[in-house]
């Protein structure tokens, strides 16, 4: 399964090529052209099947994950580190991780609860004073083994949970390697508009490299694939969830980077109803995607973003439903079916 190698893959923000590799050879036969631009954004084309002059679509997700940059070796040869993109500090404790070119494993210091006050394990340790151990006793011994500014990733492997109903999978960077996968399988199929898959880079540092794919291909319209904010576990108040797991896939309507084009958004909701579909809305207002840097590129661009929703997002392990993979893979397809006659009555 494409996803299961997707989440395995070791590919921090900057450090994409793992990823970037096995969406290449997933993609190599099913598509016209394959390029890779100077920021390592990796776009897809295939050529549309309809008349000229054709809609130019842009279907993006991003390559990245949360992860470490190794920014110090102490003397004792336990490593410094900062992290790209949001991570909270409260799930960096004892956690399992992979370093550096050789992939070696390592432990994010915890110190024992035997050792500690009481008042001490009220408090989270910050990033800034915890380090990762990878077994070296000294700094001479560590700087053989790893270098300032090498990559770290959490240690965790892809698994099948439930193999009925929701079909429930664990693994890390859901966000957004879910997004690849499902925009990988946009490609089985052959459409009347020019499809441009677009798998960017650093998208969990600022946005960067949608914005510099989409000035290159200047697409008509744009959708960002995703993997969302899941957070519908029960809860002490009644609140309404951000998204919910098995309810299919999320549309955004707003985040704090960009507000929905209407028209995309009402193609996304006449497109599963005909299909008989599932799928929700995002609470508005929440996190940010490729969509904020697209929808800005040259003239504007019509944008919108359509994710899977994903328990525990940007910790060490998530879950997700194959069931809402499969679904946003079937709405995706259909929508682009739907596009040439619809759009322009949109």
């Amino acid at each position: 399964m494409l996803l299961e190698q997707l989440s395995n893959a070791f590919g921090p923000s900057g450090h994409e090529d793992e990823v970037r590799r096995l969406l290449a050879r997933a993609l190599r036969d099913r598509v016209d052209d394959l390029q890779v631009d100077a920021l390592g954004n990796l776009i897809a084309f295939k050529r549309g099947t309809g008349p000229e002059p054709r809609l130019k679509v842009m279907v993006d997700a991003h390559t990245d994950e949360v992860g470490l940059m190794i920014t110090r070796i102490e003397k004792d040869g336990t490593l410094g580190f900062r992290a790209l993109g949001g991570i909270d500090d409260r799930l960096l404790m004892a956690k399992r991780v992979i370093v550096g070119r050789d992939r070696l494993p390592g432990v994010i210091l915890a110190p024992p609860i035997h050792l500690t006050k009481p008042e001490q394990r009220k408090q989270v340790i910050k990033r800034e004073q915890l380090v990762i151990d990878i077994g070296a006793t000294s700094r001479e011994q560590a700087k053989e083994m790893v270098g300032i500014g090498d990559y770290a990733v959490f240690a965790t492997r892809f698994d099948l949970l439930t193999d009925d109903g929701w079909r429930v999978v664990k693994g890390k960077a859901f966000d957004d390697r879910a997004g690849c996968a499902a925009a990988t399988a946009l490609a089985e199929e052959s459409y009347a508009v020019d499809l441009y898959l677009s798998f960017s880079a650093q998208e969990e540092v600022g946005l960067r490299g949608a914005g510099v794919a989409a000035f290159r291909i200047q697409p008509d319209l744009a959708f960002a694939l995703e993997g969302t904010i899941c957070d519908d576990a029960p809860k002490k108040k009644d609140v309404s969830p951000t998204t919910e797991m098995g309810k299919g896939p999320a549309i955004t309507l707003m985040d704090r980077t960009f507000i929905a084009d209407r028209r995309l958004v009402r193609l996304l909701m006449d497109t599963p109803q005909a299909q008989s579909l599932p799928y929700q809305f995002k609470q508005p207002g929440v996190g940010g995607t490729d969509a904020g840097a697209i929808h800005r590129s040259r003239t504007g661009v019509p944008s919108v973003t359509v994710a899977v929703p994903c328990r525990y997002i940007h910790a060490p392990v998530g879950l997700l439903s194959l069931q809402d993979f499969d679904n946003l893979v079937a709405l995706m397809k259909a929508t682009l079916h739907a596009l040439p006659e619809k759009w322009s009555t949109l």
